[in-house]
Order: C-alpha cells, then structure tokens, then sequence
C-alpha cells in the first residue's frame, strides 16, 4: 500500500494495481503547484463532502481517466449530469 499526500485534504492510495483518489482538490491550492492533474490516473475518486477544496478537480479527473465517483447521494446528485462513472448510494 502506497498513500501519497497531494496537499490540503486530497491524497492517493495504491493497493492491489488500484489507485484511489480522496478530495481532489489541486490546480487551486497552493500546496500542490508541482502536481499535474492531466498525469493523474485513478480508478475511483472517493468525495467525502461538496465543500471546494474538496472536490474541484473531481469533474475534470473523472472524465480524463474514466474513474468511478463515489460519494454521499448529494454529492452523486450533483454530478450526474456529468457524464461520469459513478456508484450510485
């Protein structure tokens, strides 16, 4: 298992070839200015709340990666119109 910080709240963790994606908050926060979210390849983001640090990098990852969203009903509410791959609760 691999956990990597990324800044603020957002942080990846690598188990078994999967890579999951918490609170995808990047281009916007200053602690993470020497990550590229193009290079960012997850397999799940996981969203804990709707709250801008913590999600403002979620749509554009989603789409450039094909990851599944996962979150509470409001957060998955939100998003649906996004075309993404999301666990529905």
């Amino acid at each position: 298992m691999i956990i990597t910080y990324l800044g603020h709240s957002c942080f990846t963790l690598e188990v078994d070839n999967k890579v999951l994606l918490f609170d995808p908050f990047i281009s916007s926060n200053d602690l993470a200015t020497s990550i590229d979210i193009k290079k960012l390849m997850p397999n799940y983001i996981l969203i804990s709340h709707g709250h801008e640090d913590h999600i403002s990098d979620a749509v554009s990852i989603a789409k450039q990666s094909g990851a599944m969203v996962i979150s509470n009903w409001e957060i998955i509410d939100w998003l649906k119109n996004q075309e993404l791959r999301m666990l529905i609760p």
